[in-house]
């Protein structure tokens, strides 16, 4: 038997290696397929609260907290006194405290509400309760920082509400989202209300608003400016979830009318989002901006040793930055800076400007020192002559009080150690005076008199005194060896 030219073992098995990678293939695809979906499925399960969502208690809920009358009115007050007082004091525990119980988030989740689900009267009863709020708040801030002792200081927590940043922006947002989120799940949770009242932080911006109307009309603005996008932000958030949400919109019976609501709705909503873009969107910008210019004053000149910055003072809207050193800058810095420059995306066609002080180089600076140790030096040695010259005055002043002495006692008590001895021995006494005088009573006789001279602390009662100048006498008499001693008021 002839042997078979063709090996179709070969083939099949190549065709069976084949067959099996393919199917290998399609289980690996299946089995992704399969992880895929249990993942997608488990995220759904995690993320997913549409399901636990109580619609019209959420509704009735955010309703009953846009009304602004009686223990509301008086609640607002009393948390603007607080937060005020808190800034003040630079308290941020008092400034928390006030936040908590602060009404002003339910106008602004009615606003939210209202635009979500075309309630024309909604909006209107959160928009008039919302500016009474405001006006209300700002007239109890302004009456405090204006007539409050000391309440003009500018402190830390006051200061930090008058410049927002994209910060703020972010913050206004999720917590606005995080408010609604809990306020729509059954059973609201009510820890989280209170983190976004604290964290969306309403309150200081309209106090330290109030403190701008007494003092500064700057920090007014920045602070209503915070405030404005804390307030937008939250409202936005409150209109996005409840959309996501898909709360049922108020039905009108009127057709005509439910079209020109919706179509107003949709305007406000279209208000309240484009100031908001347009801030989220400068407030992008402006933060990129500030963050090239402050990496490009650090690492091109700060750790520059060689370069002694003063201050540097950006430009945005001229797009300049403009920099002042202590000391000479040559053109090759100059030329060197205006090149790093171009490297930072965000303000390489900003203009530089470099102002240097030439009458300040480091050479003049150098001289100046040298100068100022000499002079040290020079200060020195006089005040060690001046010294001596004490030292030596006062051993003369000495000197001459003891031979003063020595001629006036002849021989007696030394007047340095009898009035030493008795200041010690009575505390009260603030003036000695003791001398011999020659008196007559009939202008013939000469009598010589002992005179003693006594001032006493003013608080010491009279009685007192008595008593310490009857014990001083006899002590004196006794230590001078005198008879009598006369003494003068």
């Amino acid at each position: 038997m002839e042997e078979n030219k063709f090996n179709f073992s070969e083939e099949k098995e190549a065709t069976n290696k084949e067959q099996t990678v393919a199917q290998s293939k399609e289980d690996v695809k299946k089995d992704a397929q399969g992880l895929f979906a249990s993942i997608s499925k488990f995220l759904n399960e995690l993320l997913d609260f549409r399901d636990d969502t109580d619609r019209d208690a959420t509704v009735e809920a955010i309703k009953n907290d846009i009304p602004f009358k009686g223990a509301t009115a008086w609640i607002l007050v009393c948390s603007i006194f607080i937060a005020s007082i808190g800034l003040n004091a630079d308290s941020t525990a008092v400034v928390i405290g006030a936040m908590l119980i602060s009404p002003l988030m339910g106008p602004i989740l009615g606003i939210g509400l209202s635009i979500a689900i075309n309630d024309i009267d909604t909006l209107k009863k959160s928009l008039i309760n919302l500016i009474t709020m405001i006006v209300l708040s700002l007239l109890t801030a302004f009456l405090f920082f204006k007539f409050f002792p000391t309440a003009d200081l500018m402190t830390n927590e006051l200061f930090g509400r008058t410049k927002p940043d994209v910060r703020d922006v972010l913050i206004a947002f999720f917590g606005g989202a995080a408010l609604i989120i809990a306020r729509t799940k059954k059973g609201t949770i009510a820890s989280v209300i209170f983190g976004v009242a604290i964290a969306t932080a309403l309150m200081p911006p309209l106090c330290t608003a109030g403190y701008g109307l007494a003092h500064n009309i700057d920090h007014f603005w920045g602070a209503m400016y915070l405030f404005t996008i804390n307030t937008i932000f939250i409202a936005l958030a409150t209109f996005v979830v409840l959309k996501i949400l898909r709360f049922p919109m108020l039905k009108y019976a009127n057709s005509q009318k439910r079209k020109r609501i919706a179509r107003l709705a949709s305007f406000i909503a279209l208000l309240v989002m484009a100031p908001a873009i347009w801030t989220f969107v400068q407030f992008i910008q402006q933060s990129g901006l500030e963050g090239d210019y402050n990496n490009f004053i650090k690492q091109e000149i700060e750790d520059n040793h060689e370069l002694w910055l003063q201050k540097g003072i950006p430009s945005w809207t001229e797009k300049k930055i403009t920099l002042y050193f202590n000391g000479e800058i040559s053109d090759a810095t100059v030329a060197d800076l205006n090149n790093e420059l171009k490297n930072y995306d965000k303000i390489k066609t900003f203009n530089l400007e470099i102002k240097g002080n030439k009458n300040r180089s480091i050479d003049k600076i150098a001289d100046a020192y040298d100068r100022a140790i000499k002079n040290l030096d020079q200060k020195d040695q006089i005040i060690a002559g001046l010294q001596k010259q004490i030292v030596a005055l006062q051993d003369n002043i000495t000197n001459l009080n003891q031979q003063v002495e020595s001629k006036s006692t002849k021989g007696g008590v030394s007047f340095t150690n009898l009035s030493r001895d008795a200041k010690v021995r009575y505390k009260d006494l603030e003036y000695f005076g003791y001398s011999k005088m020659l008196a007559s009573k009939d202008f013939i006789n000469i009598d010589t008199l002992n005179v003693l001279k006594l001032q006493w602390n003013k608080n010491l009662p009279d009685s007192l005194k008595q008593k310490s100048e009857g014990a001083l006498k006899t002590w004196l008499l006794k230590e001078l060896k005198e008879k009598d001693i006369l003494i003068l008021k």
